[in-house]
């Protein structure tokens, strides 16, 4: 994906030599963005963005809501609220042990 961005043209401050009345010779003008422009080329920014950037992007999307199970949701918020929902401590110890396991550590406390 690669999205071009378009040059701003801000004006460029040059120095002129002459009178302005402040005694030292030298006075500061804007050049318009017209001038500026015309002196310098312009170029155009892009950006491209990494396979991992574009599924974060993707990720992020907020309308995207296919990946939440909306029943099964609901199950779990009734059966906490009604106090029947149990936790498995020995499952969520062999699941943290994977991971661990999966992120090169030795899995062993």
């Amino acid at each position: 994906m690669n999205t071009t961005i378009p040059n701003n043209s801000l004006p460029k401050f040059t120095q002129a030599t002459g009178s302005s009345g402040n005694g030292n010779g030298t006075a500061t003008t804007a050049a318009s963005p017209a001038d500026s422009a015309a002196t310098a080329p312009k170029t155009d920014d892009q950006l491209k963005l990494t396979d991992s950037a574009l599924a974060l992007q993707e990720a992020a999307r907020t309308g995207d809501t296919s990946a939440i199970d909306s029943q099964r949701v609901e199950q779990l918020r009734q059966a906490v609220a009604d106090g029947s929902y149990k936790v498995d401590a020995g499952r969520i110890a062999d699941r943290m042990l994977a991971l661990e396991q999966q992120l090169g550590g030795t899995g062993k406390a």
